[in-house]
This record gives C-alpha cells, structure tokens and sequence, in this order.
C-alpha cells in the first residue's frame, strides 16, 4: 500500500491518529487508540524479552524525561546534535538537507560540512520541493533539542532528553551497585525521546515525540567472551562500505564466519546476528527485504567506532528505511560523563583491573517498527484486507462471537470471560453479521476467532461443547473443544525466544 492508503486505514481503525486532531493536528506528534497501544505495548514486550531475557546481569529501568544542561553539554549534543538545514530563498521554506537530497544522495548527508551539501545542491541543481525554484541556501547547523525552563525561578535550563541512552549511563555507577559489581551490564530503556525534528514527515518516522528501546552493554573489551561459534554459520544480508562506494543498493549474503575480523570482533557481530534474528522471527521481517547497512567512518554518528544499521525495505515509504541499529561507541559515553559530573566513573574487574567500560548499543524504533509491521503484513487478499500479524504481537489474541446473539451470546460472553482469566486477549464481538466480524478482526490482526453456534449448545450432538476456531491467515475452520481453548491460543501467541 502507499503511505496515504496505510496511514488512513490504520487511522480508521483507530490505531493512531494525529494529536491535536480537532484543531487540525501537531505536525509530528501522533496519538495512538487502543489497538494501537496495544500493539505498541506488544512490540515493547517482545523486544524486552528478546534482549535483556537474555542475561541475569540485564535489566530494564525506568528513567526522567528530561536532563539537566551540564548531562547534554557533557554528552556532546550541545554541540554535535544538529541537522543542517537549507532555506528557499523564493518560498522561505525550510527543509532538511537530507531530505532535499535524498534522491541523489540516499546514504544521507551524515559527516558532510555545510560548504559540501552546498556544493552538492548546485552541482545536481536540486531544486525547492515546495516551489521548485533552484534558490535553496547555504545549509545551516540546528540544533534539534527541546529546551525549557527549570526550577522555581526560570534561569536554570533543561533539555527533554534526545535519546534514551543518556539515562544509562547516568544510571551506570548506581546499578553496578545494586547489580552483580561483574561486566557485562547491561541497561535497557523503553520510553520517550524528543527531537525537534526540521520537517516531521512519512508519519511515524520522523516525529518530534517518539519511543526508543534501547539496551546499553556496559563490558571490558578484552574480556567480553560471546558464543560465536553457535552462530557462526548465520548468513547476514549486509551492505559494506566498499560495495556501496561502488553504487550496489542491494545487501551480500555473508556467513558470520567469514566476516569475524579485528575490525569487527566477535562481541560486534554475535550481537548483530542476535539483533538481526529478531527483525527475521521476533517481528517475521521476510529476510530479503531486511539490509544491515554499515556507516563509514564519514557517516556514523559522532561517538561510534562500528555502526551497522538494520534497515527494513518498506514499499509505503519507497525503499529501505533504518529500524534498528547496533553502535559500539567505545568509551566515550562514560569518559565524557565523568569528566563532566568529576565522578570518577571506572570499576574494578574480577581480575583487579581498573577500566572505563566500553559501551555496546542495541537501539531500536518502537513507533517505525509499528509502521513497518503494517508496511509487511497489512494488505488485501481478493475480497479482504487482512494485517498478518506475528501472533505474539496481535492486539487482539481471539475474537469471541455467537452466531446468534439472543440465542449464544450468553456462552460466548463467558467463554470471552474464562480466556481473558487465562490471561489471553480476548474480545467479545456480536455486531452484525459474521462475515462482517470476521473481516474487523482481520483487518486489526486477531490470529484466531471462535464462533459460539447450535451445536456447542445442543446436548444431543457429539460435538456439544465444542466451538469453530477460524484461522486467520488460512480461514481454515476446525471444531475445538471448549476446554482446550486456552492452551491452544496461549501456545500459539507466545513468543519464541531464540537460543542464546
């Protein structure tokens, strides 16, 4: 589907909707409604068993929103968290640089000066996209961080915070305390980020207000033992630098073991086989539309050594979109906090060491993996729309219906009442006809409906008790006991953890 067609369905359905809508909407704000809670909650759960399940010595924490002036002017946003922008000298639009130049340069403008986006604006005669006159400026710096003011009088200054990582490592010195005082530690977030983004645009992807889960691997780089031999034959879908300078858009199917290098240690890659795993099974992202894009040294962010970005190819937005990543960002996050702070920020390791941990970041979009989920799976077959769902993320876990209402809607409210006791989502449906309930549920991702009809009540038949559960993706039918309901639907919506 295109992006407007998907946007409107979802918005129909009352997954999300612009903020503000009555009086005309927030440019890059959005609100999600019950679905579309449910779903992101979902998402939200599975990466968080997916990747702080994984180790005793991972935890997820809940941290402020905002941070003082002295946390981002020692983290280096201050100073680095711009996006240069250009203006049409005709219109006075103001757009990104990335974006106006996206066509011709879709790696991004990442590392570029001011005075090279400028030359590459004249060099390509792009043009304004509001009234496309070749009268686009010099790019200047932005700073894309929220401001406000702090504390009883006013004159002290604060900032919502960009990302959630910063919370990590402020967190560090206090969880390597109430932790196991043992590296690797890890520290996760879900929870909101804020950029003041030039141009929000392709709905959840560039938003001023969005949710990151993110999970930063505190370790000591000469002792961060990780099994890469258990996954060494993995085949990756990656794009080195060398062959995008070369023009290839398309990933290299790579085993693991072939890519095992000094400029990518084994720690780097077992984590990008675990994070690319759960794109593929987690999220059941078809393999040949999933690329890990590698960021050169020009490209990646300010305090990255190695970045490889996991980008999904999404038909609504036009091509490759970056979902997640995985950034080894050395020491720099802790030396600058400690230099900042004057709290000397090292530990001792089991071997009597003192260090300054290396930082691994596993980040991830919550709102874009939403988009994209409908992006894979949210489309028509013949006379349907239906969204294919994993069933783990389903919002909705079963429908419940009677086929008449007067006569069995009784036993299907309490069948409705006995799944949600066992812990299962289930919603009671019994407007219009079936045919209708059936394609509601399709189109929000239920995997499973059951329909309450005369037999399960007919005492007489051999199939009393029993209720028709329909599958969504097949519409096959099948006659199931009442009592193993529950089992049947818990199995199938739960959650395969990979192997670690």
């Amino acid at each position: 589907m295109k992006s407007d067609e998907l946007y409107g369905l979802l918005r129909r359905r009352g997954f999300l909707w612009p903020t503000a809508e009555i009086y005309g909407g927030a440019q890059g704000l959005y609100d999600y409604g019950p679905l579309g809670t449910a779903l992101k909650r979902r998402i939200e759960e599975a990466w968080t068993a997916w990747f702080v399940g994984r180790s005793e010595d991972y935890y997820r924490i809940e941290a402020a929103d905002l941070l003082p002036e002295a946390v981002v002017r020692a983290s280096g946003h201050l100073e680095n968290f711009t996006d240069p922008e250009v203006a049409c000298a005709s219109c006075h639009s103001v757009f990104r640089a990335d974006t106006v130049l996206e066509k011709v340069r879709p790696e991004g403008v990442d590392g570029l000066a001011p005075a090279q986006i400028a030359e590459l604006v004249a060099e390509r005669h792009v043009t304004c996209p509001k009234c496309g006159r070749a009268t686009l400026g010099v790019p200047v710096p932005f700073n894309m961080m929220f401001g406000v003011d702090f504390g009883v009088t006013g004159h002290e200054r604060a900032y919502l915070r960009p990302e959630t990582a910063q919370s990590s490592y402020l967190a560090f010195p206090r969880m390597w305390e109430v932790g196991r005082k043992a590296l690797p530690l890890g520290v996760a977030i879900v929870g909101r980020a804020y950029r003041n983004e030039i141009a929000p645009r392709q709905v959840l992807f560039r938003m001023r207000a969005f949710t990151q889960a993110e999970l930063q691997i505190f370790f000591d780089p000469e002792r961060f033992d990780v099994p890469i031999d258990a996954v060494g034959d993995e085949v990756l879908p990656v794009l080195r630098v060398p062959r995008r300078e070369k023009g290839e858009e398309s990933p290299e199917w790579v085993p693991v073991r072939e890519l095992r290098s000094a400029e990518l240690p084994d720690f780097y890659l077992f984590h990008l086989v675990h994070s690319y795993r759960f794109f593929r099974d987690a999220l059941a992202i078809p393999k040949e539309r999933i690329r890990l894009f590698e960021k050169s040294s020009t490209e990646r962010a300010f305090y990255n050594r190695i970045q490889f970005d996991i980008e999904v190819h999404l038909e609504s937005l036009g091509g490759y979109k970056e979902l997640g990543a995985v950034h080894y960002r050395g020491d720099y996050d802790l030396s600058r906090h400690a230099a900042g702070s004057g709290q000397d920020l090292s530990v001792v390791t089991l071997d009597g060491r003192r260090i300054v941990p290396h930082v691994l970041e596993l980040t991830f979009g919550v709102d874009r993996n939403l988009w994209a989920q409908a992006d894979v799976h949210l489309g028509r077959e013949e006379e349907r729309t239906v969204w294919k769902l994993p069933p783990a993320l389903a919002p909705v876990q079963v429908g419940v219906f009677p086929l008449l209402k007067k006569e069995h809607g009784a036993y299907a409210r309490a069948l409705a009442r006995e799944l949600q006791a066992a812990g299962i989502v289930a919603e009671y449906d019994d407007a219009g006809g079936i045919g209708k309930r059936y394609a509601r549920m399709d189109e929000a991702g239920t995997p499973f409906c059951l329909t309450v009809d005369g037999t399960t009540l007919d005492p007489a038949s051999a199939e009393a008790g029993t209720v028709t559960l329909r599958h969504r993706d097949s519409k096959a039918q099948e006659r199931v006991p009442r009592a193993e309901l529950a089992a049947r639907i818990a199995s199938a919506t739960r959650l395969a953890l990979a192997p670690v």
